[in-house]
């Protein structure tokens, strides 16, 4: 089997993983645990923050995605014997490696909320490899913009949840808050690493498809 073959087989280990099988973090999830108590929460207030971390654990699902179609992408045999960059493959596939804990934070904390993740996740995390991979396939600068503007997206996301969770909420709040640190962190990461900015239209079209997802996870 030869490397692009097994990039394959491992895009495809990675899809069913983050799909089907229960994530395991490689850090302890941030917590207070002197403040950890969610009978303080309403029922209101439990269906809101379920709510919001099942949208927040779909954009961990379509972060496994992107990371993981780029890093095909800059895997994918060159044109005119141009070679893969297989430093950008490594680079992606780490952010994709701590994005991990994030996914298994967010699911966590939807089992103790007594929420579910979204039913939709396989359409969300096919659209986000798509993207990822057209990403990719333009090359690092491109591909790299593209992390960096899906993640100021995510930053800003994330820190309107942390103005609409419940105050009660200091566990999700908790992982929230650490969520945003590392998304800023990536992005400044993808920045120094050669990013370019995108064009504003394509920016726009990819907060007009984070907010349909947002939109309809919040739901089902």
């Amino acid at each position: 089997m030869n490397p692009f073959s097994d990039a394959l087989v491992g895009a495809a280990d990675s899809a069913l993983r983050t799909l089907f099988a229960a994530p395991r973090a490689s850090q302890a999830c941030p917590t207070v645990p002197e403040h950890h108590d969610d009978g303080a929460l309403s029922t209101e207030e439990r269906h809101l923050s379920g709510a919001l971390m099942r949208v927040n654990h779909v954009g961990e699902v379509c972060a496994q995605a992107l990371y993981t179609a780029q890093a095909l992408a800059a895997r994918w045999p060159g044109r005119r014997g141009k070679a893969p960059n297989e430093t950008l493959a490594r680079q992606l596939e780490e952010a994709g490696r701590e994005e991990t804990d994030h996914l298994a934070w967010t699911k966590a904390r939807l089992d103790e909320l007594g929420s579910r993740p979204s039913l939709l996740n396989p359409l969300w995390y096919a659209g986000a490899f798509g993207l990822g991979l057209l990403a990719g396939r333009l090359g690092q600068g491109p591909s790299l913009g593209f992390v960096v503007e899906t993640e100021r997206q995510v930053e800003a996301h994330l820190a309107s949840h942390l103005d609409r969770l419940p105050a009660e909420d200091h566990a999700s709040r908790a992982i929230v808050a650490q969520m945003k640190l590392d998304e800023a962190r990536h992005a400044r990461l993808a920045q120094q690493a050669g990013a370019v900015e995108l064009p504003a239209p394509v920016k726009g079209l990819m907060r007009m498809a984070a907010k349909v997802m947002t939109t309809v996870a919040h739901q089902i």
